[in-house]
């Protein structure tokens, strides 16, 4: 039998979240918490049910979430609900594509999603709350430290460390043994 899951954000990022989840087939999802607002709104069929004010009442009856909320400008916010959902009591699931690869060699922590295609290889670690989005590359031993984006079709190449709260945007490539901090721009070589 799937475990209950929420989703915490209804934007577009959440749609990838969802579209992970139902392929893993490990969760059933129960519905998202997003804005007041959007109370009573669908996403991708999935209904908006509740907002942040609720979580202390709705761990009372779900006890695992995922962050569905992206990082772009800013992780503020995802940093923000994991200390939240962390202190109510949530557990936050490793969420895995089944169209990735994660080595069983690697580590991954709470929190994390890695999505469709992505490929995480022998010796690397990813930290709590990050985003292994479509198509991106973590060579081995990298370090994905916590609450980073490793976006879409990015590569982290052998040995890097890329300290938290990174953003590694679209199609950057880091060169092997180094250290990443901040924002990398997306098409990027960081040398």
């Amino acid at each position: 039998m799937k475990e209950n899951i929420l989703l915490i954000g209804g934007g577009g990022h959440c749609k990838s979240v969802i579209d992970v989840i139902e392929q893993e087939n490990k969760y059933n999802i129960i519905g998202i918490v997003d804005k007041k607002e959007n109370i009573g709104q669908k996403v991708l069929g999935y209904k908006v049910i509740a907002c942040d004010d609720d979580l202390e009442e709705l761990h009372k009856k779900y006890k695992n979430a995922v962050i569905s909320v992206g990082h772009i400008r800013s992780n503020a916010v995802r940093v923000e609900l994991l200390k939240q959902l962390k202190k109510i009591g949530y557990i936050l699931p490793l969420i895995i594509s089944p169209l990735a690869y994660v080595s069983k060699h690697a580590t991954l922590q709470e929190g994390t999603i890695v999505m469709h295609n992505a490929l995480i290889n022998a010796g690397a670690s990813v930290g709590k709350n990050c985003i292994i989005n479509s198509k991106a590359l973590i060579e081995h031993d990298s370090i994905i430290e916590d609450n980073c984006h490793i976006s879409t079709a990015a590569v982290v190449n052998g040995g890097v460390l890329v300290k938290k709260d990174t953003f590694f945007a679209s199609n950057a490539t880091a060169k092997e043994s180094i250290i990443v901090d901040g924002f990398v721009k997306a098409g990027s070589v960081v040398k």
